[in-house]
């Protein structure tokens, strides 16, 4: 982990990339990733939201604003989209890059709280870059019944993960799975996964 950080502040190319890495250093099982997300896997995970669904699109863990970036160029309309960042220093930082959108500081164990004032507009996806399977399991556990309380059957949930897998069905009880993209040109490759929430019945 150190050695992957001390790449990362040698060659910066941006203050994103170097903030990143000190957030990393600081809490590294709170990152998703071990790099932030390059063009191919933002661009995918974007490409993966239907601009013709009702409600709003919730991203989760938008680290230095890759994948928002991605969101906005792909076409999500900038009131349409909310960033979630636990970390207070990156989501100062999404505030400074993205003035014009809607940035919530805060756990996502505790979405349908946070997104309180949001939630009589509907929620129709919800594009997430959290470490699932590196989390502790009641905290997976916790976010994955936001996902079920947030997102009504026929809601849209876009994950990546590294473990070229996928999710494992435990992890999202009542979601089905409807594609699965490997991204080869990632560093390090990663999977990205678009589940639909389903009854749970």
């Amino acid at each position: 982990m150190k050695r992957i950080v001390k790449v990362l502040l040698q060659n910066p190319g941006t203050a994103s990339l170097a903030l990143f890495a000190r957030e990393l250093l600081a809490n590294p099982r709170a990152m998703g990733a071990a790099c932030p997300s390059m063009p191919a896997l933002a661009g995918c995970m974007a490409s993966c939201v239907p601009l013709n669904r009702d409600g709003l699109v919730v991203e989760l863990g938008g680290g230095t604003g890759a994948v928002t970036a991605a969101l906005l160029r792909y076409g999500v309309p900038p009131w349409k989209l909310i960033v979630v960042e636990r970390s207070p220093t990156l989501a100062h930082h999404l505030r400074q890059r993205f003035p014009h959108l809607r940035i919530v500081q805060g756990d996502a164990a505790h979405l349908a709280q946070l997104l309180d004032q949001d939630r009589a507009r509907g929620i129709g996806s919800i594009v997430s870059s959290l470490p699932l399977r590196s989390l502790q399991p009641a905290v997976t556990r916790a976010i994955s019944q936001q996902f079920e309380t947030l997102l009504e059957p026929g809601g849209l949930l876009v994950q990546f993960t590294y473990d070229l897998r996928g999710a494992r069905r435990r992890l999202l009880p009542h979601f089905r799975r409807l594609s699965s993209k490997l991204i080869w040109s990632n560093l390090p490759p990663a999977r990205v996964e678009t589940f639909e929430r389903v009854g749970s019945d």
